[in-house]
């Protein structure tokens, strides 16, 4: 069965050039004009990615992307922010509101269509092949895609989760943010390394108290240590 992308946007030349790809490459798609009906699509048939403009009338795109991720049923879907502001302060917003990533316009359908599939196929590569790692009260489910603090879960993003898996398999060592960008986000030179960063304290607000496992290495990166 061919995965589902909805693509939200205004602009029907824009739908209509992301759909036309995006079923050459053989997705199913589902559109949304505005921010209102992107959140009933999302809810309703729970695709398993989600393209979302950042300017939508009703309902702006930060704010949809701020509502998906407090609701259970669409917190864990993959989000791709379409933006046509390039400053770095809008599209770090888009990401401390749980975007996994962003593409500013005008972009390349194929670049597109290549962050697509990286996205969606991230949890599918494994350094350590068990079910379940514990670390005293944080337990990562990874066949479940779960994760929980002393027994409470906690939501996190595709993109968070798959960042805590890599760095709790590779506990220990040390990941340079080049390194995250490659084997976490599987991008080389695409985005900059300051998303790693903005990922990290995101990861670490959620995980409250089991963040300290989670060392910065200064002028590094990150390391996952066992206390």
């Amino acid at each position: 069965m061919a995965q589902k992308i909805l693509v939200v946007d205004d602009e029907p030349d824009a739908v209509d050039l992301v759909q036309f790809n995006l079923e050459n490459a053989g997705y199913e798609v589902l559109t949304a004009g505005d921010g209102t009906e992107a959140l009933k699509k999302a809810r309703n048939f729970a695709p398993d990615l989600i393209l979302l403009d950042v300017m939508l009338p009703e309902i702006e795109g930060t704010e949809v992307c701020k509502l998906l991720r407090r609701d259970t049923a669409t917190s864990a879907i993959p989000i791709i922010m379409l933006t046509a502001k390039a400053a770095e302060i809008d599209r770090v917003l888009g990401l401390e509101l749980g975007a996994d990533d962003y593409v500013t316009k005008p972009f390349s359908p194929r670049e597109l269509v290549l962050r697509i599939k990286n996205l969606l196929r991230r949890n599918d590569k494994v350094d350590e092949k068990v079910d379940q790692l514990d670390f005293g009260d944080l337990r990562i489910d990874i066949p479940g895609h779960s994760v929980s603090v002393s027994n409470e879960p906690v939501e996190l993003t595709a993109t968070e989760f798959k960042l805590l898996q890599v760095l709790a398999t590779r506990r220990g060592r040390v990941q340079s943010r080049d390194q995250l960008l490659k084997d976490v986000w599987e991008y080389d030179n695409m985005i900059d390394t300051r998303t790693v960063d903005t990922h990290m304290r995101r990861l670490r607000e959620k995980l409250g108290k089991a963040a300290r496992y989670l060392n910065t290495v200064r002028g590094v990166g990150y390391r996952f240590q066992v206390i």
